[in-house]
């Protein structure tokens, strides 16, 4: 259609401009520095909007900074009766953190999502259902009551009222319905599972654990990621009863990075993926799980699982309504 040239417009966070005869030209990705197309530029994610660049080993990186994983073909699982193919996307390296939660919950309700929001590009059907929203808290002081989560245990949930000293770690506590939320306001999405398990088995190198090298090596200690802080404290551990032992996002960066630079991948907290849980979809190009979704599938272990539960290729059945200390979200967007 005829514009006005100079003018830009936003479309499915794709970023259209006019050109000198007056003509829209193709719609192209947002950069890496500012991936959410929202009005007419590309811009940071709003839950990074002010925020400062506290993120990672050093506490200097952006906390919305995210990496292109290239598509590619690799079996999930890892087993070779699994193949699936995953178009290239982008996920960020951090998850979601307290401070960029916070927000989220300052544009609340203003931040419930539209239907079809959050949707993978390639798979229909795959945004939010209207017939979700009377899964979310009503208004934003029912939001702040939703993520206390673990009350015989209240210093394991990494929300406080007032912006502190917790900012910069991992947010637990959240429902899929507002993990599903938060990454559709912030401009993303919920990764599905196979997108989360390639990012995880570095691809076709078909990783045992996000930092494996070589790809069938088993090494783990805590200097690759926070986990086993359970009854006894294992090494790297303090096991306080509170949560000293949930560490700020990217702290075992880089040694514990997958192979595209996505950190805590294996541990941390366990991440919410968008699929229902089932039996993998036989045929699988850009696939989701849809229709199993009285449970949802969540990967990566926790600071507090086992180690087994860190290997790329375990999966755990959760309720979507259920929150939990060791339970939180990362992002994925358009490449």
């Amino acid at each position: 259609g005829e514009c006005t040239p100079d003018d830009a417009r936003c479309s499915d966070n794709l970023l259209a401009r006019c050109n000198d005869d007056g003509q829209w030209g193709a719609p192209e990705p947002c950069p890496a520095e500012a991936p959410v197309c929202r009005g007419t530029a590309c811009t940071t994610p709003p839950s990074c909007d002010g925020l400062p660049s506290t993120c990672g080993p050093g506490a200097t990186e952006g906390c919305c900074a995210s990496a292109v994983v290239p598509g590619g073909t690799f079996n999930r699982g890892n087993d070779p009766g699994s193949p699936a193919i995953v178009s290239d996307l982008r996920l960020d390296r951090f998850e979601v953190t307290v401070g960029r939660f916070r927000k989220f919950v300052a544009a609340y309700p203003g931040s419930q999502p539209a239907a079809d929001a959050g949707a993978h590009p390639g798979i229909p059907g795959s945004g939010w259902n209207p017939a979700w929203n009377g899964e979310l808290p009503a208004d934003a002081a029912a939001l702040r009551a939703s993520v206390m989560c673990n009350p015989d245990n209240p210093d394991m949930r990494t929300w406080t009222e007032e912006a502190g000293a917790r900012e910069h770690l991992p947010m637990n506590c959240v429902s899929w319905y507002v993990a599903f939320a938060f990454c559709a306001w912030d401009g993303g999405r919920l990764p599905t599972e196979a997108e989360w398990n390639y990012a995880a088995a570095g691809g076709s190198e078909q990783r045992q654990y996000p930092w494996s090298n070589p790809p069938e090596s088993t090494t783990i200690d805590a200097s690759y990621a926070s986990y086993d802080c359970r009854e006894s404290a294992a090494p790297g551990c303090t096991f306080q009863s509170d949560f000293s032992d949930i560490v700020p996002v990217g702290s075992r960066s880089p040694k514990g990075d997958g192979r595209w630079t996505q950190a805590d991948l294996g541990g941390s907290m366990r991440e919410w993926i968008l699929d229902g849980y089932g039996t993998y979809p036989a045929e699988c190009v850009d696939c989701a799980n849809l229709t199993d979704t009285s449970n949802r599938v969540v990967r990566g272990g926790s600071s507090f699982g086992a180690p087994s539960y860190l290997l790329t290729s375990a999966r755990v059945s959760v309720a979507p309504s259920a929150p939990y200390y060791s339970l939180g979200m990362r992002c994925a967007r358009r490449p």
